[in-house]
């Protein structure tokens, strides 16, 4: 199997601005932008935030002799998270990400909100095109407000003849993303202001009145819980394949990225 390229660069903050009260857009501007003109939106990549407080970010580097990895001193290493990319403009040499803000729990987060110009931020992204979701006759995605960048990049993607159901979880009605729209896709918003709490994003979803169709996809992207909730109701309730669901936690409550990750993989994979 041939291996998949990874493209990995340093970008400067063009603009930065509020799409709703906790959602924030930043315009990133970089050579390395290039890179990327072969990547699908919507598809996960890695960000690398520098420390608190500082305005550049250190990237790890590859010994030319011996091939290690040498990584940044400890008070300048970066902090690696998963997001997605919204945009790309090759042209303009800029891609754009967008980020929940819950406040300075998080790095990611806290780095959004304090962001300035010109100030500096690490992103990789594999060098590969993605299908996010099959041709089919109805779609039904789900997701909370961290899904909001690869719900967008689908429903933009989407033929106009193209039929679903959009369920979405945000804090409050303020928060509602008016650009998510499509002519064919009903939207149902709810409201959570304390996700880290719990969700009723599940037991909404398996509310809603599936229409009997030849074909069906799910595209499921939200914290952890809902996901496991919802893999099983897709699965072994409605008895749908594996080709008719996709389901990934992007997080997982009150667990740090890296604390969770081998337990989320290890939940996609059932």
């Amino acid at each position: 199997m041939e291996k998949v390229q990874i493209a990995k660069h340093v970008f400067q903050v063009l603009n930065k601005e509020y799409i709703t009260p906790h959602y924030i857009r930043v315009t990133l501007q970089g050579e390395g932008a290039k890179d990327f003109a072969f990547c699908t939106l919507g598809a996960n990549n890695k960000i690398m935030v520098p420390p608190a407080g500082q305005k550049k970010v250190k990237l790890s580097t590859i010994d030319p002799n011996t091939g290690e990895v040498i990584l940044p001193p400890e008070s300048e290493r970066p902090t690696i998270r998963t997001y997605t990319h919204r945009a790309i403009d090759v042209e303009k040499n800029q891609i754009v990400i967008d980020f929940v803000n819950h406040g300075e729990n998080g790095p990611a987060s806290r780095w959004a909100l304090n962001a300035e110009k010109n100030d500096e931020l690490g992103v990789a992204m594999k060098i590969r095109k993605t299908d996010l979701v099959p041709d089919v006759d109805w779609y039904f995605l789900i997701g909370d407000a961290t899904a909001l960048p690869v719900l967008s990049v689908i429903l933009e993607a989407m033929p106009a003849h193209a039929t679903g159901h959009c369920l979405v979880e945000v804090s409050g009605e303020e928060d509602i993303l008016h650009a998510l729209n499509h002519p064919g896709f009903t939207f149902q918003w709810l409201f959570n202001a304390d996700p880290e709490q719990g969700s009723d994003l599940a037991t909404v979803a398996q509310q809603v009145i599936i229409p009997e169709q030849p074909s069906r996809f799910a595209y499921v992207a939200c914290e952890y819980s809902s996901v496991k909730r919802l893999r099983q109701y897709f699965r072994q309730e409605l008895n749908w394949t594996t080709k008719e669901l996709y389901a990934f936690s992007y997080w997982k409550s009150g667990i740090t990225e890296e604390q969770s990750a081998a337990e989320r993989l290890e939940e996609k994979s059932n």
